[in-house]
């Protein structure tokens, strides 16, 4: 079966300074059918034709989308000059729907609103990025592969300034996972990882992964 197509797609983490240290900006998604909470995202989704400037995808083009998307969902104004590229996700050849996501982080002004649409976007909270992973973990709220990753990433960054510093520096890490069933869940590798050609978890080596467990989930890179 050939692999579903690719789309383009943009992400924003929207971060702020707050009292206690960095804050995150998270968007819960509206329930389902069946009530269920949706996943807590940060603002983005598909590039759409009026993003592209004479129908080219380029940089500016996924800019345009960051923005537009992080308006659309949660009221926010944004300069495109302000994105700072941080990763790009792929989604695994396996997923019957895929894209090929830009992740931009961007800071707000500490009182700055934010206004969900009330539609895709049921309300938001701004949390330190290690209370977000604790309630993840808890089953509090739920995060996708891609949005637990980059919040761990942020855990030991205490301000937005630092946070630029931090993952300004290239190159842009760009993400393909490759996931390994395991009993108790499963485990993305990700290029660099010593069993990422293989698809074996247990190869000695470098580690660049997520065990994505039923018990908890843990970010390992190194």
């Amino acid at each position: 079966m050939a692999a579903a197509e690719v789309f383009p797609a943009a992400t924003v983490v929207v971060v702020r300074d707050a009292s206690q240290g960095l804050e995150l900006l998270l968007l819960e998604r509206t329930p389902d059918a069946e009530g269920k909470a949706g996943p807590s995202v940060f603002p983005g989704g598909r590039v759409e034709p009026a993003d592209l400037a004479g129908g080219v995808l380029d940089d500016a083009a996924l800019r345009r989308a960051a923005v537009r998307e992080a308006r659309e969902e949660a009221g926010l104004q944004l300069a495109a000059e302000s994105l700072l590229p941080i990763s790009r996700w792929i989604t695994p050849e396996l997923s019957p729907r895929r894209f090929d996501t830009w992740f931009y982080l961007t800071a707000l002004a500490p009182d700055a609103p934010v206004c969900v649409d009330g539609s895709e976007i049921a309300r938001h909270r701004w949390l330190a990025p290690r209370e977000a992973l604790e309630a993840h973990q808890r089953q509090a709220l739920r995060l996708a592969p891609p949005t637990f990753v980059t919040v761990s990433w942020l855990v030991d960054l205490e301000t937005t300034s630092r946070a630029r510093e931090v993952l300004a520096p290239g190159p842009l890490v760009t993400f393909r996972p490759r996931i390994c069933r395991l009993a108790e869940g499963a485990c993305m590798l990700y290029p660099g990882d010593a069993g990422y050609e293989a698809g074996d978890p247990e190869t000695p080596g470098p580690r660049h992964r997520l065990w994505a467990l039923a018990s908890s989930w843990r970010y390992e890179r190194g």
